[in-house]
Order: C-alpha cells, then structure tokens, then sequence
C-alpha cells in the first residue's frame, strides 16, 4: 500500500563560486598560470592586461546593476556593426577571440630554460642495432626484444610471448634459439646489464665485461652467482665463511658490487618530466624579524573585458528585444559573470594563502628564525583553522600543495605539522624534534654496528623521551631509513 508523506532535510550545497575557489585553492603556483590561461581561452570575457596588443580603456566589471554607461552615437553604431549575434552563440568551446591577444611570446616566456634534445633509451638502442649487420628476420626479433624491454632496461616479458607477437602480429615464424641469440646480441649494447631478465644476470652481464683476471671480479661474480640473497640480506659473516676471505677481501667484493647499475635503463632516461618546485611564498629574517610576502604569480592582473561590458549594455536598453537577442543578451551576461566570479576566487585564494601562511609563520616563529628542528612545536590542522577561523579542510588544501621558501631551504607546508609528544617533565615536544635526535644518532654510529630499535629507545629515554620501540620503528620508517642489519659496513 502507498503512502504519502512529508520529510524536512537539511542540506548544504556549495555554490559555483565556491566550487571554484576549492578548486583554484589546491592549484600549485607552479600549475597556476596554465589554470589562467585554460580559462582565459574559455572565456573572452576575462582579460589578462599583460597579453593585450594595445590598450584597453579603463574600466572594470563592478556591478552591472549600476546602470549603463553613455555613449556617443557613432561608436554605438560601431559596435552594432561588428557585433554578430551567432558568433556568439556557438558552443563555449571555441575560440576565435583569440585573434584579440598578442600570442607572441612575451620577454619572460623567452628566458625559460631551453629542453635539450636527447635519445631516448629506447632509441639508443634502435641505433646499436641499425649498426649490426642483420638478416631481416634477426632485425625484426632485435626490434621485438628492444620494445619489449621495461623502462628500467630489463625484459620481463616471456620468450614465448614473444614469439606469439612475432607469429601474429609480423607473421615471422621462429624458435626459441632464434630469440635467445638475437637477446645475447642486445645485452651486448651500451649501456651495460640492458636486456637482463633478472638482478643476478643484470650484474653478471656487467661484471663479465670487466678484467676476467681481476681475483675480486672473479669473486664478486661467484657472490653474485651464488650467494645474492646473502649479499642483498647482508649477511656478510655467511659470505666471510662461505667464501674463505677476511674482512678486508670481501669489503674489495662488495665494493666492487655496489658499483654495478642495478637499473641500466634508468641512466640513460629522459629526465625532462620532473615537475619544478615553485615556492608560494618567501620568509625572509630582517634582523630577528620574519618578512612573508606571497609569490606574484599568486597575483595576477585580470580584469573583465570593457568591449563585453559594453556589449551587454548596449543589448541590455535596447528597446525591442527579439529572442536571438534575448539569447545573445543571456550569453554575454553569463560570460561576464563567469569572468567576475573568477578574478573573486583569485583574490579569495591570494587572501586565504597569506592568512595561512602568516599564522603557520607565527605558530612556528623560533623554527624559522633559528632552522632548528628542535626548535619547532607541535602543531596539526585545527590549530592553525582555528587561529583563522577557517574549516580544517582549507588548511589542508593549502598544506598538501604549497611551499615556502626560507633561508635554509623550501618546504612543503604539510612538514611544518607534527604531532605532540610529552616528555618525562610533562613538557610537550613536536615529534620533528625526536626523529631529528634519530636522524643524528643513526648518522654518528658505528657503521660495522648501527644502532638497533631497541637501542635507539634507550637512547630516547636516557634524554627524556618516553617512546616505545614500534614508534621509533614507525618514525624511522617515515623517513626511509632501513633497519640496522640493513645499515651495516664492512
């Protein structure tokens, strides 16, 4: 049976604009000027001074309901002229009023730092092989096998896969054999170890093109051969009674070893997609004072466009309106309140970055003016939301994306926050401050026999820090720090 009644919810919707200022908030600097330009060319209703051919008349989108503005009657007829309904109409997508900007580059886009043309590691190897004599069959297997390779240089891909592929994809019909001669070939190739299917053959490949009548290139080849998992392991007191040497010999062994490439197609990569760090913000120190200032290209000038403006007030008193009109009326509003809406979201990202920063700035005031770690306090999101009276989430858009850059170095904001740890007087101490005395401890022991977990808490609680071993495990892990056996030397 059906039935009919009422329900009262309470729901919170975010509007358009806020939407917008959430996603500008999270935006990099370093990201931020290609955001601009991607809603630069999606609207030509918002400017950028910077790139105008000429000069603009001066004026701004304040407030549309202000009235429209007079004008003298060439200049309406003017506009009456130019101004084509249907371009206007079409799909927001396009982009003929790209025509009003100056797309050369300017000054500044010119001095950005030049990519240098490189090989690729795959094409490097696409060279080796043109220069070997080949019947056509071996070429085509020699081409297989280089673009089966992974990105650090070894084939994982199985032998009879890859003569399936040959079969079916190049209708070349051949053996096992065939494939395994044309791979030897290839692990011949520069540079070294390329075209291993494991880390034992990768090294093996490596030191084989070595003095064979080195005793320790001889031996390192037999710890590789036969004793990896100890090596990797560092069971170094194993390889010592296994191998009949003393300390000294089998540190030559080792040595020897680490100087192998474990990656041989890591080397020879492209290098040109590592993301450049550009700092939101700068602290300086003026004699004992902290001076923060926002990066400028947080701020950029736009402006809403005045031809725009006076578009729509031109159509907006006409006195008959038809509904093309109406259309082209409701477009160009649109545009200009879109334009409005983000040049707001701009300045709330630019007033929000700076109140965050500057009351991180103060929470850490000594960290910043001394660069001791020990000096930092403890702090996590709500502290600084309520120093603001923000929502913990907007402090962490900015945290998780923003760095800043000091006398000592540039950091990401989210490392200025740590938890709080008492110590046995019942003062509250940043955990920054323990994994700095653990960072110290670990990088002035004995090599021949680091520190243990177990150790390292004694240490913590002789100085007054009650910690438990998994915590200190747990801190040493954060930062990638391996576990004692793993840190021994010869």
């Amino acid at each position: 049976m059906l039935k009919q009644h009422l329900q009262q919810k309470l729901l919170q919707k975010l509007s358009p604009q806020q939407i917008q200022f959430i996603k500008l908030l999270q935006v990099p600097t370093v990201a931020l000027d290609t955001r601009i330009k991607e809603e630069l060319e999606e609207n030509p209703a918002l400017e950028d001074p910077s790139l105008m051919t000429q000069e603009e008349p001066k004026g701004e989108y304040d407030d549309l309901n202000d009235g429209p503005e007079e004008f003298d009657g060439p200049a309406e007829d003017n506009s009456m002229d130019e101004f084509n309904v249907d371009d206007y109409l079409q799909d927001d997508n396009t982009n003929d009023y790209s025509t009003n900007y100056n797309n050369s580059d300017d000054d500044e886009e010119k001095k950005e730092t030049p990519i240098a043309i490189e090989s690729t590691f795959f094409e490097s190897l696409q060279e080796q092989l043109d220069l070997v004599p080949l019947s056509d069959q071996d070429f085509i297997i020699g081409k297989q096998i280089i673009g089966s390779l992974d990105d650090d240089g070894y084939l994982r891909r199985p032998l009879g896969s890859m003569i399936d592929d040959l079969a079916f994809s190049q209708n070349v019909m051949v053996e096992e054999e065939d494939v395994l001669e044309m791979l030897k070939l290839i692990q011949s190739f520069d540079p070294p170890g390329i075209g291993a299917r494991d880390l034992k053959e990768c090294l093996l490949i490596q030191l084989k093109r070595k003095d064979p009548s080195n005793p320790i290139i001889v031996k390192a080849m037999n710890v590789v051969e036969n004793y990896l998992d100890e090596f990797t392991r560092k069971h170094y007191d194993k390889l010592e009674k296994s191998l009949g040497l003393d300390s000294e010999e089998l540190k030559e062994v080792v040595n020897e070893i680490l100087r192998l490439n474990p990656k041989p197609g890591d080397a020879n990569q492209v290098t040109t997609k590592q993301m450049q760090i550009i700092p939101d913000f700068h602290i300086s120190n003026n004699d004992g004072i902290l001076i923060l200032t926002l990066n400028s290209k947080n701020a950029p000038e736009l402006k809403v466009s005045r031809s725009y403006q006076e578009m729509f007030e031109h159509y907006d008193k006409a006195s008959s309106k038809d509904k093309k009109l109406k259309e082209a009326v409701q477009f160009v509003k649109q545009k200009l309140d879109s334009a409005k809406w983000f040049i707001d979201a701009i300045k709330q990202r630019q007033q929000t970055l700076l109140k965050t920063m500057n009351a991180i700035m103060h929470y850490q005031y000594e960290y910043f003016l001394t660069s001791d770690e020990r000096k930092m306090r403890p702090m996590i999101l709500k502290d600084i939301a309520d120093k603001i009276d923000m929502d913990i989430s907007t402090v962490s858009r900015v945290a998780n994306s923003k760095y800043v850059q000091t006398e000592f170095g540039t950091f990401l904001l989210k490392s200025f926050f740590s938890e709080a740890i008492q110590t046995e007087n019942g003062e509250e101490v940043s955990n920054k401050e323990v994994k700095k005395i653990l960072e110290d401890c670990i990088g002035n022991e004995d090599k021949r026999k680091p520190l243990a977990d177990e150790k390292l808490t004694e240490i913590l609680k002789e100085r007054g820090y009650n910690i438990a071993r998994r915590t200190v495990a747990k801190y040493r892990e954060q930062m990638n720090i391996p576990v004692a056996r793993l840190r021994k030397e010869l």
